[in-house]
């Protein structure tokens, strides 16, 4: 992952303009609000943003996509406010008002031409066949199996294993051997479609966090090294002024002498900054002023307690806090002292969480925060998350009966609508699409709702994890790009980090190349999956994904591109023929 060196001025004016850019759809007044807060955020009229630090090692100089975790709310939630106040707000009842008449309809029909409400065939035959008890024995090994990720980041920690390079080539090929294992015994069990496709999705899931997991810590392993050789460097040159004593003493007494040289006399007025002249905003000024030093730990405890906040509605005591302070050295009058005072202390931040316990580096490596990583719903790692302060028995409650409700209509829709109308090669290609377009519109809606609202929302709760985006608006898309961005945020972070930014960094590619590499790595994936569920290798799916790269390219024509609408219609018309056109294909073919 090498990319050229990114200072921390550049990167807070970047994170600065990218909140300044998102506040502007509002009001200009909103960003003006933007103030910074004692757990390491940024908190705006939005809500407060935490963003990834910028990582570098010396000399191989990385650097990690930027990757925000904030505590936000999903926009389907109940509980969310502003979805709350959203005037399409009764599309949303009026959705589920439709299917539960729908589903009402559908059993009393059934119920008079065939004596039963629902037929129960489709999920005795595929869902939960007399195997189902080795597969929940099989992904309970699958999960149990990623704790070795614990073990191999101790080995990089004490320096038995050194993470580049060969550390990444035994993580790849134990990543390559579980994925095998898996596809394999699916194949040897014999099982239907569907468990075979839960098993093979699930080891890709946990594949990918496993990849987060074993890659951050490898490559913080390298910035600690970094870390303890400029520690060195930085005795050496303070031995050669008198000592570390002496130079703390000598970089204070510097300090408040610049302070005395800065602090305007009574008879001279207050000069006013150019920033406050050209009407610079107030995020950008408190954010810049926050740059000019790297932050170090030291204890809170002389900060008052009503300011330090956490990411729930609790607040923690000063003397249970770490605070990011500054590095003692970075004020000394020898310039070469203090810049290495300052990249020591670059290197400690980023060695360091985002807060609020401000975890450093390898006190993460435990099986207690790798379990908790593995219940939190995302695919990128991090040292620290933002959290709740408690666990809500009826949010548990309500997203539990709502996993089961829209499974239920799920099921329903499945079994009326989709598996009667199954195509065959002797049908009518055209009328196949037609009568299938509706029925997988509304499965993939109500399996989007019960993954990404109701799953993940769940397991977030039940492991405090404060950020809820699991999606963004990918109904409104007017572009391809746009809804890969949006639908599926914790796969799309996964590969903005892992694979966009990571190709550009280690291979050097462009941001085309790079974006094409993403694509070819996804559209394999998901042809994989389909192969395992299948049986057979057709490359459908493989060629369907590919196809979005110059969809995406079009769309980009500033014609097309300011024409929403016109955007947005093409999506929903695309999405509408891919589900029945693939299973056509799949199944016909």
């Amino acid at each position: 992952m090498r990319s050229p060196h990114i200072n921390r001025q550049q990167f807070t004016t970047a994170v600065v303009e990218v909140v300044e850019s998102l506040g502007q759809d509002n009001s200009s007044n909103e960003v003006n609000l933007a103030k910074s807060i004692p757990s390491g955020g940024i908190e705006t009229s939005q809500g407060t943003i935490y963003v990834s630090k910028p990582v570098r090692a010396g000399a191989n100089k990385k650097l990690r996509a930027m990757i925000s975790f904030s505590p936000r709310q999903s926009v389907f939630d109940i509980s969310n406010e502003r979805s709350g106040a959203n005037e399409f707000r009764g599309f949303f009842t009026l959705f589920w008002i439709s299917m539960f008449l729908l589903a009402v309809n559908t059993y009393i029909r059934s119920l008079e031409t065939n004596g039963y409400p629902l037929s129960m065939e489709f999920g005795m035959k595929y869902m939960f066949a007399e195997d189902t008890i080795m597969l929940f024995l099989s992904d309970g090994i699958l999960v149990l199996s990623t704790a070795i990720c614990v073990p191999f980041a101790k080995a990089i920690q004490n320096g038995w294993i050194r993470y580049y390079w060969t550390g990444v080539i035994l993580q790849h090929l134990w990543q390559t051997t579980v994925l095998f294992t898996a596809i394999q015994w699916t194949f040897t069990r014999h099982w239907p479609w569907v468990q075979s496709g839960y098993l093979t999705l699930h080891t890709l899931v946990m594949i990918m966090k496993m990849h987060s997991y074993m890659n951050i810590n490898g490559y913080l392993a390298q910035v600690n090294e970094q870390a303890r050789v400029t520690l060195a460097q930085l005795k050496r040159l303070t031995d050669a002024v008198g000592g570390w004593d002496e130079a703390v003493a000598a970089a204070e007494s510097h300090r408040l002498a610049e302070a005395c040289d800065d602090a305007p006399t009574n008879d001279t007025p207050m000069p006013v900054p150019v920033a406050m002249k050209s009407g610079e905003s107030t995020l950008r000024k408190r954010t810049r002023s926050m740059s000019t030093r790297s932050p170090h730990l030291q204890p809170a405890s002389t900060v008052n307690a009503t300011q330090i906040i956490t990411t729930g509605t609790r607040v923690l005591p000063a003397s249970q806090v770490l605070k990011p302070g500054l590095h003692p050295l970075v004020d000394h009058p020898d310039e070469s002292i203090a810049s290495l005072a300052k990249e020591y202390s670059e290197y400690e931040s980023e060695l360091i969480g985002m807060g609020p316990e401000y975890v450093r580096w390898p006190n993460n490596i435990t099986y207690k925060r790798f379990a908790h990583y593995m219940l939190v719903p995302t695919l990128v790692y991090e040292l620290e998350y933002p959290m709740t302060d408690r666990i809500r028995p009826l949010y548990v409650f309500e997203k539990t009966v709502a996993t089961f409700g829209t499974f239920a209509l799920l099921y329903t829709v499945t079994e009326s609508f989709i598996l009667p109308l199954t195509p065959t090669a002797d049908q009518s290609f055209l009328r196949s699409l037609l009568d299938l377009a509706l029925p997988f519109m509304v499965a993939y809606l109500l399996l989007f709702y019960l993954i990404f609202e109701c799953i993940c929302n769940g397991f977030a709760e039940l492991s405090r994890f404060a950020d809820r985006q699991f999606y963004e608006d990918w109904w409104n898309a007017a572009s391809w790009d746009e809804f890969s961005r949006k639908w599926n945020k914790p796969v799309h972070t996964f590969l903005l980090r892992h694979v966009y930014a990571s190709s550009m960094s280690s291979y050097k590619l462009s941001r085309q190349s790079a974006m094409f590499f993403t694509f070819l790595l996804s559209a394999a994936v998901h042809e994989l999956v389909m192969a395992i569920v299948t049986k057979k290798i057709r490359m459908y799916l493989f060629t369907m994904q590919l196809a979005q790269i110059p969809l995406i390219f079009v769309g980009r024509i500033p014609a097309i591109k300011k024409n929403k609408l016109m955007g947005n219609i093409i999506f929903w018309l695309g999405l509408y023929a891919g589900f029945p056109l693939l299973c056509v294909a799949y199944c016909a073919y």
